[in-house]
């Protein structure tokens, strides 16, 4: 489908201060330890200011790993409004195939609302334990793993909560999250294509996996911000949203994250110092702000997500003033020019410093082939005897779609080594790669590491991917 666009206004319009928002991207650039891939905010429901650092872009879509919680919450809300899921139902009651086995008291006790919240009484993340229980049904697995406490008196982030919530959801409805929401909320909010990771099950996961653009995630966001009002229409119930972003868990001694991880749990929400978020591994943010009528969206790779909201607090919740703002042409027109020209810088590297056709690399867990061709240098990487193939530009990111998006730069740093930087443009994640020439050696770390690991040549949109 094709999205409708939203509608936009210059920053200071709608009170926004653009000097605010380039200290924002400042402080992102400037952090060694942040790649900002997208940034998109939302004031007043009109979009003041949007970005992608190139070669990220605005119609890409990026996996969003825990963020799609909240999305897998949305489609809880709607089962709920249609009647089909009741809240206070013990979860076993959804499950009656596996009631014979599950006998603990409080695996028993445990309700839909307490897999919601995040407060199954497990004490930990149980998403290990419950695989090794059962490596062909989580939801059997989980509910095997008696809880240590009483379910609704501990918080523990636990990804088998959530994938029960969403595997009821998938049961009710005869239908994957994908397919039930894609009437009920992608089309009526205006979301394009997205897709979800499956286990072997065929369940869409529900904790993560979910792949979507920025867009999306604003979307959802501003959908929340409205009480479930989009362009005058009723989407989701009211009732929801309220029910979704209050505190139903507390969790101010977690051992997660910074302070704002500290705020208190909803239903797979967030509470925050500044209003509530969904969030997502490595940067992937859905901020929505009351108090100042905006939404913000991200999509980054970052190990430090507190001190990515900490730039959030500092600068862009500051530059939401009272009032819309006079004289200040000059400023937005700065930041949008700004906005416009977003880029990743590019691995520095020279070209071969000798002669010859084609070298392979072995050793690591890839191998790797520098191949000469007439367009410059291309590098094959080698995973299990599947062949990803890049090609190496002279300067700044080459980028190819098949058989994943990928952007690759680099080069020769020295007469002896070649290293290269593989970003996979529908993930957070980029791969570092260094062959050495004296010894054939091929070497390669991930700078983030992925959370569901895939061969090379599938990382990126599941369904689509090679």
């Amino acid at each position: 489908m094709t999205t409708r666009v939203l509608p936009s206004s210059t920053p200071a319009s709608q009170g926004v201060d653009a000097c605010g928002v380039q200290a924002f991207l400042d402080a992102l650039e400037d952090d060694p330890e942040t790649e900002p891939h997208s940034l998109m905010i939302m004031r007043h429901g009109k979009l003041v200011a949007s970005g992608w650092w190139a070669p990220y872009s605005a119609a890409r879509p990026h996996l969003l790993y825990s963020l799609s919680k909240s999305f897998t919450s949305t489609a809880a809300g709607f089962a709920v409004a249609e009647g089909l899921l009741r809240l206070d139902d013990p979860v076993i009651s959804y499950f009656p195939e596996f009631d014979a086995e599950v006998t603990d008291p409080r695996s028993r006790a445990m309700l839909v609302r307490h897999v919601a919240s995040m407060a199954s009484g497990h004490e930990a993340e149980t998403l290990d334990r419950a695989r090794a229980l059962d490596p062909d049904d989580l939801v059997r697995g989980f509910l095997r793993l008696p809880p240590d406490r009483d379910p609704g008196t501990v918080f523990a982030y636990n990804q088998p909560t959530t994938y029960t919530l969403a595997a009821i959801v998938q049961r009710l409805t005869g239908q994957s999250l994908t397919d039930y929401l894609r009437p009920r909320l992608f089309d009526p909010i205006g979301i394009g294509e997205v897709a979800w990771v499956r286990d072997r099950t065929g369940r869409e996961i529900g904790f993560s996996g979910l792949h979507a653009t920025t867009d999306a995630v604003l979307r959802l966001g501003q959908l929340y911000l409205g009480g479930g009002m989009w362009e005058g229409r009723r989407v989701l119930p009211e009732s929801w949203v309220a029910e979704a972003t209050r505190t139903h868990t507390a969790n101010d001694d977690g051992p997660m994250g910074g302070k704002d991880w500290r705020q208190g749990y909803g239903l797979q929400f967030w509470m925050s110092r500044h209003g509530y978020r969904g969030d997502g591994a490595y940067g992937q943010f859905c901020l929505v702000l009351p108090e100042q009528d905006a939404v913000i969206a991200t999509t980054a790779a970052t190990e430090d997500m507190q001190k990515m909201l900490e730039m959030v607090w500092t600068h862009l919740l500051p530059a939401c003033g009272p009032e819309p703002l006079s004289g200040r042409e000059a400023a937005d027109a700065a930041l949008a020019e700004r906005l416009a020209g977003l880029a990743l810088p590019p691995a520095v590297g020279k070209p071969a410093p000798q002669e010859w056709s084609a070298v392979a690399f072995g050793s690591d867990w890839i191998s790797a082939e520098v191949t000469a061709t007439p367009d410059g240098h291309r590098l094959t990487l080698i995973e299990d005897g599947h062949r990803l193939e890049l090609r190496l530009a002279e300067s700044g990111w080459s980028v190819a779609e098949e058989p994943v998006p990928t952007a690759v730069s680099g080069g020769w740093t020295d007469p002896d080594t070649l290293e290269a930087e593989v970003v996979f443009l529908e993930t957070p994640h980029r791969l570092a790669v260094t062959c050495s020439l004296p010894d054939r050696t091929c070497t390669a770390r991930w700078r983030t590491q992925p959370l569901h690991p895939r061969p090379l040549s599938a990382m990126g949109v599941p369904g689509r991917s090679a």
